[in-house]
């Protein structure tokens, strides 16, 4: 395996150089004319006349003036239904092979679907991630090492004609040939849709395993790690794996699992940040000098930015009709946007559901900054997700606690509107103490949440938790591992019942 990785590496290095970077603006307007002339003949491409704008002077502008905006919703109510009913020519060419179970935090039991041109996207998607290694100076045998991806069941649903199931288990049934020596759990334990099973078995045969890297959301590697270490009876991951060197995250933020990640290792591991959705692979972290994300200009995605300021979202946090539009070349540096996607599987101006902060133009390069159903703003507070998680920052460090995970809500309580935290931590601190950090913080790094403060939002409460309880909800309500990831905001009575579910709990 040494030699096969000095092999690899090599190979990594030539043809990595070689490849380069794309000019994003003109690569999106290539990937664009592609998805057009490609869609032109479906029911989608004749009700907005594709044809017609192949032939139009700015593609582009044509394309935003002509085709209305989407949310799953209205994208599902008005064509993709057709999709699973059986019908083909769709939104896209051809019949549907896979739909992609959503468990994201937007909307429930969304069906996504993923045609064999997105799985060849993800696919080129994934070599752009490899080829980039060659930017992290890594040695030559961590490419003979194995990686463990942990995702969701690769044992998908089989329907009449399609098969369903979540994105990871979706891209993992279709990895190459060539890879499948390297990746772990395997084919048998990756099956496995019990979440404890798949990690009991994990934890089993981690010593016959040699892993250089670690891939999937935070929450469930740590998780995954800590049953590892406890079923073997270990001191850190690298007692066990000891040429562990990489971890791919993506999914959510990284940040509010560090502190409590970094303890189960015995060395530095190098973070690699990526952004894989249900919808498509989005962006990658190609360099080491930075925690941003490059987005994929050249592979079957046309990228829109639309300026997450209020007037331009409505009250369920879908982006108004009317809302300027920009594209990759119109963008600025510093500026949050709620990002747009048309897709090799038949989305077209697609709200994802995330907000993303422009931190390198030239390059492409993004930082998630939160959901847009995770903006609250019910009395003109006005906090993302992007401040939240500060706010949350600044609490672990205050109180010296690990804060893995929190949910939020504004409700009505006894005539008067309430702020309502829940954190799950690694040990619980005073409640009360808690919320004045919050509160204090807020006011002084948001002013619409400060000036609400002095109007309708009353007061601030807080509970602390073991984060092991959110999790239990998780496992219940939603599910373990995979793609699930815990909401951030909810509404007053789905936080209600999520609060009364965690009160109930020993």
């Amino acid at each position: 395996m040494a030699v096969l990785g000095e092999f690899i590496k090599k190979a990594i290095d030539v043809y990595g150089f070689i490849s380069g970077s794309p000019d994003p603006a003109k690569a999106q307007q290539e990937v664009l004319r592609a998805l057009i002339t490609k869609a032109r003949l479906t029911a989608f491409g004749k009700k907005y006349n594709f044809s017609n704008m192949l032939s139009s002077e700015n593609i582009i502008r044509s394309f935003q003036e002509t085709v209305p905006l989407h949310d799953y919703d209205k994208m599902h109510s008005e064509w993709w239904h057709y999709l699973l009913e059986g019908h083909q020519n769709v939104t896209w060419p051809g019949g549907q092979k896979y739909f992609a179970l959503s468990s994201g935090t937007t909307s429930h039991s969304k069906y996504i679907p993923v045609t064999d041109e997105m799985v060849e996207s993800i696919r080129k998607a994934a070599v752009q991630q490899v080829l980039s290694l060659k930017n992290f100076d890594l040695p030559a045998d961590f490419f003979g090492k194995q990686i463990l991806m942990l995702g969701s069941s690769i044992d998908l649903i089989e329907k009449d004609d399609h098969s369903e199931g979540e994105i990871s288990g979706i891209s993992a049934s279709n990895i190459p040939v060539w890879f499948r020596g390297y990746y772990k759990p395997g084919a048998e334990i990756a099956a496995l849709r019990d979440w404890d099973e798949k990690v009991k078995r994990i934890a089993e045969e981690a010593p016959k395993w040699d892993i250089g890297g670690l891939s999937g959301i935070p929450s469930w590697i740590e998780m995954m790690l800590k049953e590892v270490i406890s079923h073997n009876k270990l001191n850190t991951i690298h007692d066990i794996w000891p040429n562990l060197q990489v971890y791919t995250s993506g999914g959510v933020a990284y940040e509010p699992y560090k502190k409590s990640f970094e303890k189960l290792l015995g060395k530095p591991l190098i973070f690699i940040d990526t952004y894989l959705a249900s919808e498509g692979y989005i962006a990658t972290q190609k360099r080491p000098d930075t925690t941003s994300m490059a987005l994929i200009t050249d592979n079957g995605i046309f990228f829109e930015f639309v300026p997450f300021v209020p007037e331009n979202m409505d009250e369920d946090g879908s982006v108004k009709q009317d809302a300027k539009v920009l594209t990759i070349g119109d963008v600025e540096e510093g500026g949050e946007y709620v990002l747009l996607i048309s897709t090799v599987s038949g989305a077209w101006r697609y709200m994802i559901g995330d907000t993303v902060i422009i931190t390198n133009k030239q390059r492409a390069e993004i930082k998630i900054s939160g959901r847009t159903k995770h903006y609250l703003n019910v009395v003109g507070e006005q906090l993302s997700v992007h401040q939240m998680n500060a706010s949350i920052e600044r609490v672990g460090s205050e109180f010296d606690i690990e804060v893995q995970e929190y949910v939020v809500a504004t409700i009505l309580k006894d005539g008067e509107y309430v702020m309502k935290w829940i954190l799950g931590a690694d040990k619980v601190v005073d409640r009360v103490q808690v919320a004045e950090c919050l509160d204090n913080y807020l006011s002084e790094n948001n002013k619409n949440y400060k000036v609400a403060r002095t109007k309708a939002l009353k007061t601030v409460e807080a509970e602390v938790v073991h984060f092991d309880k959110i999790y239990r909800w998780s496992e219940e309500f939603k599910k373990l591992g995979g793609q699930a990831k815990i909401p951030r905001v909810m509404k007053e009575q789905d936080f209600l019942e999520f609060e009364t579910y965690i009160q109930s709990l020993a």
